[in-house]
C-alpha cells in the first residue's frame, strides 16, 4: 500500500506518461498547423472545452467519490476483522476453561493459529491467489488436505471453527451461553467476510467508466484549439499540464473502486493480517507454542475433534 510519505513521483506519472507524450504530441502538430502553415480557421472559441469541461470535472468528481466509497468500505471492513479476531482470541482464552491437560492448552493454540491461518486466507482468496500457500505454519496436514477440497478456504475454516466450539461444549469446557456468544463472533466474522466478496464481485459499471473515458479523451482533443490564438507556444506544456490533471484524477479513480486487486493503492490485507498475528499471539502468549517452532510431533494426532 502506498504511504503518504512514501509516493515517488515516477509511479505517479509513470500511469500516464505515454498519454502525456501523445498530448505533447499532438498539440505541437496544433500549434504547426497555426502559425507555420496559416491555418487561423482552426481556433474555436474557449466557452466551447470550458462547459465540457465543466460537465467532465463533475463527471470525475462522482466517479472518484464513488470509488473512494468502495475503498473505505473495503478498509471499515478489515478494521471490523482485526476487532472480531481479538475479541475471538480473548474469548477463547477467557470463555472456554478445561482442566490444564495438553489436550486442552492444544485445543486452544490450534484455535488461535487457525485463526491466524483465516485472516491470510482470506486476503489471499480475495486477491485471486491461492488462499491456503504460506498455511502450513499454523494448520496440520489433515487441515490442509480437507480445506483443499472447499471452494471456499475461508469459509472452510470458519466451519472447522465451528466443530472446534462444538467439541468444547461436548467436553464441558464451555456452557450453551459461552458456545452462542463464540458463535455470534463467528457470525460477524462470516458476515465481514460476505461484505469482501460482494465489493470483490461487484464490478463498477463498464459504461459509465467508457463514457468518462470518452468525454476526457474529446475535452483534451479540443482543448489546444481553444487556446492556441492566446498563448502561443506556451499552450504546450499548459495543454499537458491540464490533460495531466484530469487523467491523474481519473486513474486514481480507477485505482481506487478495486480495493483488493493487489496494487499499491489496495486494502492492505496482508500487513493487517500480520498484525492480527502478533496480537494473537500476545493475548496467548501464556498458552500458545509461537509458530515458527517446530510442530510438536503429537499435533499430527491430537486434532482429532475437528473431524
Amino acid at each position: 500500500m502506498l504511504l503518504k510519505k512514501g509516493i515517488p513521483l515516477g509511479y505517479i506519472f509513470g500511469k500516464i506518461k505515454y498519454e502525456i507524450l501523445a498530448v505533447t504530441v499532438y498539440t505541437l502538430i496544433i500549434n504547426m498547423l497555426y502559425y507555420q502553415y496559416g491555418l487561423k480557421e482552426i481556433s474555436i472559441p474557449l466557452a466551447v472545452p470550458m462547459v465540457l469541461g465543466t460537465v467532465l470535472s463533475l463527471l470525475l468528481a462522482f466517479r472518484s467519490n464513488q470509488a473512494y466509497d468502495r475503498w473505505w468500505e473495503a478498509r471499515t471492513i478489515w478494521g471490523a476483522i482485526v476487532n472480531d479476531s481479538r475479541s475471538l482470541a480473548r474469548q477463547m482464552m477467557s470463555i472456554v476453561d478445561g482442566d490444564d491437560s495438553e489436550e486442552f492448552r492444544h485445543f486452544r493454540q490450534h484455535f488461535i493459529k487457525r485463526q491466524i491461518a483465516w485472516n491470510y486466507a482470506l486476503g489471499q482468496s480475495l486477491r485471486r491467489k491461492d488462499p491456503l500457500r504460506g498455511l502450513e505454519r499454523l494448520l496440520s496436514r489433515r487441515e490442509l488436505n480437507l480445506l483443499s477440497r472447499y471452494d471456499n478456504v475461508p469459509a472452510g475454516i470458519l466451519q472447522l471453527h465451528s466443530r472446534d466450539i462444538k467439541y468444547a461444549l461436548q467436553q464441558e469446557w464451555l456452557n450453551p451461553y459461552q458456545q452462542i456468544e463464540l458463535d455470534r463472533t463467528l457470525t460477524r466474522l462470516c458476515d465481514a467476510m460476505g461484505k469482501c466478496e460482494r465489493i470483490k464481485n461487484t464490478v463498477f459499471p463498464a459504461t459509465y467508466s467508457l463514457y468518462t473515458h470518452f468525454a476526457v479523451i474529446f475535452f483534451i482533443l479540443l482543448l489546444p484549439f481553444a487556446l492556441i490564438d492566446s498563448l502561443g507556444i506556451v499552450e504546450v506544456p499548459l495543454v499537458g499540464a491540464i490533460s495531466a490533471s484530469f487523467l491523474l484524477i481519473e486513474k486514481m479513480a480507477i485505482n481506487l473502486q478495486d480495493p483488493f486487486e493487489n496494487k499499491p493503492t489496495d486494502t492492505p490485507m496482508t500487513t493487517i493480517a500480520r498484525k492480527v498475528e502478533r496480537d494473537l499471539l500476545q493475548i496467548a502468549e501464556e498458552d500458545i507454542i509461537p509458530v515458527d517452532t517446530e510442530v510438536a510431533p503429537q499435533e499430527e494426532t491430537a486434532d482429532y475433534y475437528i473431524l
